[in-house]
């Protein structure tokens, strides 16, 4: 059986060139404190043997193309043209926003992404979709983010 990274990289050559930079981001529990990070309390999260992998690759256009695998679609947009969908996107097209919001320079971009977290099983896929493509973008177009940063602009 194929793993999951394999069929990204896989779906990654089928549809777009060059060779991508991977990214593993994983999902986490939370041993105390459930849903009080955002509210200030004290929380004690941990890392889980289940992530959300990405396959980026930098665009020479403004265009921004995204596939999911977890949900079988994909996504175009152009980065000076972000609209709000209703749908997975969001998460990904908002770390887009608050990057560009702090004058971080990004241009268009090809990712693929999928994992083995199971979605609204509270282990913050969402924030690991939302870290993996912050991680991703940083290191694609060197932005020299550090990790905290990257995290505060994730959770806006």
């Amino acid at each position: 059986m194929i793993s999951v990274i394999e069929k990204i990289k896989q779906i990654f050559n089928e549809k777009f060139s060059g060779k991508p930079v991977l990214v593993k981001s994983p999902g986490r529990i939370n041993l105390i404190g459930e849903h009080t990070d955002y509210n200030k309390g004290f929380v004690l999260p941990a890392a889980i043997d289940k992530a959300i992998y990405f396959a980026f690759s930098a665009r020479e256009d403004d265009n921004i193309e995204l596939v999911s695998l977890d949900f079988n679609n994909s996504h175009s947009s152009n980065i000076n043209e972000l609209k709000k969908t209703g749908e997975w996107s969001d998460y990904i097209l908002g770390v887009v926003e608050q990057l560009k919001k702090h004058n971080y320079t990004i241009k268009g971009f090809n990712c693929v992404f999928g994992g083995d977290i199971p979605l609204g099983a509270g282990l913050s896929s969402s924030a690991a979709l939302e870290n993996g493509i912050g991680f991703g973008l940083n290191h694609l177009f060197q932005l020299n983010i550090e990790p905290i940063e990257l995290v505060k602009l994730s959770q806006k």
